[in-house]
C-alpha cells in the first residue's frame, strides 16, 4: 500500500488525505502542534504533532513515504513565519525524505505582475513583497530536488471564502480607480491536482499554475454576489487595504496543466459559488 504524508493537515490538506484515502493510500497527517491535533482525532488516519521549521522534530518522523506533500500555513504570517514555514520547512522535509515525490504548495502572488496580461509558468516569477522572495528561494529549493511546486490561486470552499465574508460584513467596496483581477481555485480542485500530480512520474522537478479557469474582476464577484444573494451592491470607495503581499493585476493561466489532463470541477468563481459554496453557508446571507 502505497503511503503519503501530508504536511499541514489544514483546510487543504484533509481534503487531500480523503483523496488519497478514497484511493487506498495509508495516510499520515502532521500539524504544528498539540492543539491543532486534538480536532483531528476523529480523522480515520493518524495526526501527529511535528513543527516542520524544526529539524529535529522532521527527523524524529517514524517510516517512509512514497509521497510527501507540504501544504503548511503561516495563517497570513510575516516574512519570519514564511522562512520558518515555507524555506526552513521544505528544506527539512527533503532532507528527512530525500527519497520521496515531495510537493511544495506556493502561491500566484510570486508573479508581481501589474498589466492584466495572461500569466504562465514561463512567466518571469519576481515578487516585491519579501515574503514572496521567500516563497520562491523555496521553489527553487524543491524544483531542485527533483520536487513538484504548485502555484496556488486563491483557496475558496464549503464554509470559507474571503470574499463572501467580506461581502456578507459590508467590508466589500467597489473602487474603480483600482480594481485588479482576481485568480482563485476552488479548494477540491486544488486538492484533485495534488493528487493528479503526485500519481504522475512526469511532474518531477516541474512548477504548474493551479487557478480556475477564469480570472475575474473583484468588481464582478460582488456584483456577481449581490444579484445573486438579492443585496446591494457594495458601495463606491477607495481601498484603504495594504495588500500585505504586494498589488498586481494578473490573468494566471492554467493551460499546462489542463494539458497534462486535470479539469477543474468548479471552472469558475460562479460554478463555485453557486454549486458549493453558498450552500455551505446555508440560509447565511440570504
Amino acid at each position: 500500500m502505497p503511503r503519503v504524508l501530508i504536511a499541514g493537515c489544514g483546510y487543504l490538506g484533509q481534503a487531500v488525505a480523503d483523496l488519497f484515502l478514497a484511493e487506498d493510500w495509508e495516510v499520515e497527517g502532521w500539524t504544528k502542534s498539540a492543539d491543532s491535533v486534538q480536532p483531528l482525532s476523529t480523522k480515520s488516519y493518524p495526526v501527529h504533532a511535528v513543527d516542520i521549521s524544526q529539524a529535529d522534530q522532521v527527523r524524529a518522523g517514524k517510516g517512509d513515504f512514497n509521497a510527501v506533500i507540504q501544504c503548511a500555513s503561516t495563517r497570513g504570517g510575516d516574512a519570519a513565519s514564511y522562512r520558518r514555514v515555507y524555506f526552513d520547512g521544505a528544506q527539512n522535509l527533503i532532507q528527512r525524505f530525500g527519497s520521496s515525490r515531495i510537493l511544495f504548495t506556493s502561491s500566484t502572488s510570486v508573479y508581481a505582475q501589474k498589466d492584466a496580461d495572461w500569466i504562465t509558468e514561463e512567466s518571469p516569477a519576481e515578487p516585491k513583497h519579501e515574503t514572496g522572495k521567500i516563497s520562491r528561494k523555496a521553489e527553487d529549493l524543491v524544483v531542485a530536488n527533483r520536487g513538484i511546486v504548485i502555484r496556488l490561486g486563491g483557496i475558496y470552499g464549503p464554509g470559507r471564502s474571503a470574499l463572501l465574508k467580506k461581502f456578507l460584513n459590508g467590508d466589500a467596496i467597489l473602487d474603480p480607480e483600482n480594481d485588479r483581477l482576481v485568480n482563485q481555485i476552488h479548494r477540491d480542485d486544488a486538492a484533485a491536482a495534488i493528487q493528479f500530480l503526485v500519481k504522475r512520474p512526469e511532474s518531477a522537478g516541474q512548477i504548474y499554475n493551479v487557478v480556475d479557469d477564469q480570472p475575474i474582476l473583484l468588481s464582478e464577484c460582488y456584483r456577481w454576489l449581490a444579484a445573486k444573494l438579492n443585496r446591494s451592491i457594495p458601495p463606491i470607495g477607495t481601498s484603504t487595504s495594504p495588500g500585505k503581499r504586494g498589488k498586481s493585476n494578473k490573468r494566471v493561466s492554467n493551460a499546462k496543466l489542463r494539458g497534462i489532463g486535470w479539469t477543474p470541477r468548479y471552472p469558475s468563481f460562479a460554478d463555485g459559488m453557486e454549486k458549493s459554496v453558498l450552500p455551505s453557508f446555508g440560509r447565511e446571507g440570504r
